[in-house]
């Protein structure tokens, strides 16, 4: 009997998920383009973990697959304002800080101001800092606006009289309406992260006076056509108009993209590295985040993506001419305009959806 007994244990101790050691897997859902080329096959080198590679280009993709559940999803990349409320719904797994070796590298500073957004940093580690502003073809901009055209303003989307001589060269938004609302909130002068319903029918009004100059809504097509000279103004992230930049650049076909922090100030956004709460190899989510802090690894990433990151160590690894860029690392006057996305309730989010819809159907 006593046999018997230890052989249920047995049998017991192999086929616990908890107890059993992880295959060595690792599921990621991050950003497109939001990774340097060989950083997965680094891993992989280092590890012994075979990765499997997702992509997704905007938050409301990976919320709903996280408010949906089995996502089977190790590592999500969720934007501050949409982490604050997959935490308070317990969709994102504690971390364990105990196997996070590299943490201290990160700045004291962006981690108090990532606390806001995950109380005592408990959730996720932040990955990378972007700014959303307006990226756009100098010569084709220049050519329909003459010489004195507002490339220092958000007037160069926002006033209906300045985007609609830009129409026929291409102008592109966002598919993202926390983000976009937000933006047009605080170009009205509104609390960006304002929930009351006539400040959003008065940035639905403004959406909707320009939408008939905006060509699509996409939040990763304007890459490759701001890069190609396909279209002439995007409001989009930072990194991604420089990747469009650098790929004009490179193909030397005369396009000549430059990146716009207006004046007035614009979105500034910590993007985390966190674990779904019901993530099937936690454990090795844990060694990727720990690999990603490593100093080199993720100054490899900031070189090719052209985002800032928060690890201190890493700024000595960083190209001269990405953190002397101000577009990547903003100047103290720069980040002092800027402001920060928060969560926006569930009822809200709804109602946002609802207007997003409007804007873009016309229904």
């Amino acid at each position: 009997m006593k046999k018997s007994l230890a052989i249920a244990l047995g049998a017991i101790l192999v086929a616990s998920p908890v107890l059993a050691q992880e295959e060595a897997v690792l599921n990621v859902y991050n950003w497109s383009d939001y990774i340097a080329e060989d950083t997965i096959a680094n891993f992989e080198a280092a590890t012994g973990i075979k990765v499997n590679y997702d992509v997704y280009d905007n938050n409301e993709i990976v919320d709903a697959k996280l408010l949906a559940g089995n996502s089977g999803y190790d590592i999500v990349v969720p934007s501050g304002n949409f982490l604050e409320r997959q935490i308070k719904a317990g969709l994102i797994l504690p971390l364990d800080k105990s196997k996070l070796t590299n943490l201290s590298n990160l700045d004291p500073a962006v981690m108090a101001t990532a606390a806001e957004q995950d109380p005592d940093n408990a959730h996720a580690v932040p990955y990378m800092i972007n700014t959303i502003g307006l990226g756009y073809n100098v010569a084709k901009v220049e050519a329909a606006l003459g010489a004195d055209a507002p490339i220092d303003s958000w007037d160069l989307l926002f006033k209906p009289e300045v985007v609609e001589k830009l129409a026929s060269c291409g102008v592109t938004v966002l598919d993202s309406p926390s983000e976009v609302m937000g933006i047009a909130l605080h170009y009205l002068g509104l609390d960006p992260n304002s929930e009351n319903a006539d400040d959003l029918a008065k940035a639905e009004a403004l959406m909707t006076s320009i939408k008939p100059y905006i060509r699509y809504f996409h939040s990763s097509q304007y890459i490759d056509d701001l890069g190609n000279g396909e279209v002439c103004l995007s409001l989009g992230y930072s990194g991604d108009v420089f990747i469009a930049s650098d790929a004009a650049a490179q193909a030397n076909q005369g396009v000549d993209v430059a990146y716009l922090i207006p004046k007035e100030g614009a979105a500034t956004l910590f993007d985390f590295l966190a674990i779904p709460a019901d993530a099937p190899h936690p454990d090795n989510a844990h060694k990727f985040i720990n690999y990603i802090l490593e100093p080199q690894v993720v100054a490899d990433i900031t070189n090719y993506v052209y985002y800032a990151n928060p690890n201190l160590p890493a700024l000595e690894f960083v190209d001269e001419e990405v953190k002397s860029n101000p577009g990547i690392y903003p100047p103290a006057e720069t980040i002092a305009k800027a402001f920060v996305m928060k969560a926006h309730s569930p009822d809200f989010e709804e109602t946002l959806t609802r207007t997003w819809t409007r804007i873009k159907t016309g229904q």
